[in-house]
């Protein structure tokens, strides 16, 4: 234990729920606005409809770009006191949400709020690589999200009811509330995970030489490229959801209960993710669920292009698709973290930074081709997948479905 740290350890449960509480953060922020969406734009008077998608897209992007910094401070001065400095920002965001006079002032306080956030990503990863490794890493960030994708199953229908007693800026209360919440239970139940043998000074040289070094290492940048494109896909689903459920198949106050359909899914797939990947291992896995979601991506891309894409069939397939997300993710991340043990927090800044803002950049391109019909989505959707594959392949020189 480092210097000032509490002398207690988390046991696996609360490991999980801590990462859990930790990555809802993120979630929260995303999803439990999403119903506002249209009121965000008519109260700031917006002209184009599809600008409101910046309200997630300027999150996503400081989100990501902000790991780059979080991940060599967590090495050097420690994975606790970054973690609630970075929460007190979130904080300071949330406060600045409620009370953004301007459209521009607003898109700034979420900027803050992705600033804030980015420490939650970083530092949730490396607390977890600190603690396991391999395997049993794979298991306990596929149960910390199991336990996380319940947000994106409650967080819109949440929203919906505070929208219901309240206006819009409530949300953002609420998002203030719960930041909050989870800034006292680090304060009380972190522990310091780095050890001083692993802490890696604050000096440039050492910052370059870190980054290099995980650079270097091929599996750790194959699958960071590969989560890069498929998190552009749920992205760009998470961006449009809105738009493809209200403007397209008109669900207007029920549309929480199709983005928690599909959530639902995703959830039953990390939760099995969790279960069997100790059995069968994370290529075997994630290079399977790869190769299913391609062919439903492909099958859902071309129902729609037909037009016989009705909510039933559209919804089925997307859940489907999406779903196979939960068999991947987990791995994905475990893999590229894997042999990366002494500098985790940089190389969980690293992972953060390309997978988030790369992603937030191209889901954007996909959400802002919307033209009122799901045809967009559906093949921007299956093109990431064909470069997550590519990225795959690229990293294990051809060789797929390994035990390890």
């Amino acid at each position: 234990m480092r210097e000032g740290a509490p002398s207690r350890t988390l046991s696996t449960p609360e490991l999980v729920a801590l990462v859990a509480a930790l990555s809802a953060l993120n979630a929260m922020s995303i999803d439990i606005m999403l119903p506002a969406l249209p009121d965000i734009g008519s109260d700031f008077q917006l002209t184009n409809p599809n600008d409101r998608q910046f309200v997630v897209t300027i999150y996503l992007a400081v989100f990501g770009i902000s790991q780059l910094v979080y991940g060599p401070l967590a090495d050097a001065l420690g994975r606790r006191v970054v973690l609630l400095r970075s929460i007190g920002i979130y904080i300071v965001g949330s406060a600045l949400c409620v009370a953004a006079p301007s459209f521009e002032l607003f898109l700034a306080a979420r900027a803050l709020q992705g600033l804030g956030a980015g420490a939650t990503r970083v530092i949730s990863m490396a607390v977890a690589r600190d603690l396991t490794e391999g395997r049993r890493m794979a298991q306990v960030m596929s149960m910390a999200m199991t336990v996380f994708m319940i947000v994106p199953i409650v967080a819109p229908s949440l929203g919906q009811l505070i929208l219901f007693a309240g206006p819009w800026r409530w949300i953002f209360a609420a998002l203030l509330l719960y930041s909050s919440t989870v800034f006292l239970w680090t304060l009380w139940r972190l522990p310091e995970t780095l050890t001083p043998q692993n802490a890696t000074p604050l000096r440039p040289r050492a910052i370059a030489q870190a980054y290099l070094s995980i650079l270097r290492e091929r599996q750790f940048v194959g699958y960071m490229m590969a989560t890069t494109f498929m998190s552009a896909a749920l992205m760009a689903y998470i961006t449009s959801s809105e738009q493809l459920f209200v403007d397209v198949y008109g669900l207007g106050a029920s549309f929480p209960f199709a983005f928690a359909a599909v959530a639902i899914v995703m959830s039953f797939g990390t939760f099995l993710n969790s279960r069997i990947v100790m059995r069968h291992g994370m290529r075997r896995i994630s290079h399977a669920a790869l190769a299913v979601f391609l062919l439903f991506a492909a099958l859902l891309a071309g129902v729609v292009a037909l037009g016989h894409a009705s909510l039933w069939a559209f919804l089925a397939l997307l859940a489907t698709t999406l779903g196979l997300f939960g068999l991947m993710g987990g791995n994905f991340n475990a893999l590229a973290m894997e042999p990366l043990g002494r500098v985790a927090g940089s190389a969980s800044a690293l992972y953060g930074a390309v997978t988030g803002t790369g992603s937030a950049l191209l889901a954007t391109i996909i959400a802002h081709q919307f033209d009122g019909t799901p045809l967009p989505f559906a093949i921007g959707m299956l093109i990431a997948g064909f470069f997550c594959l590519a990225s795959v392949l690229l990293t294990e020189r051809g060789r797929l479905f390994s035990a390890t």
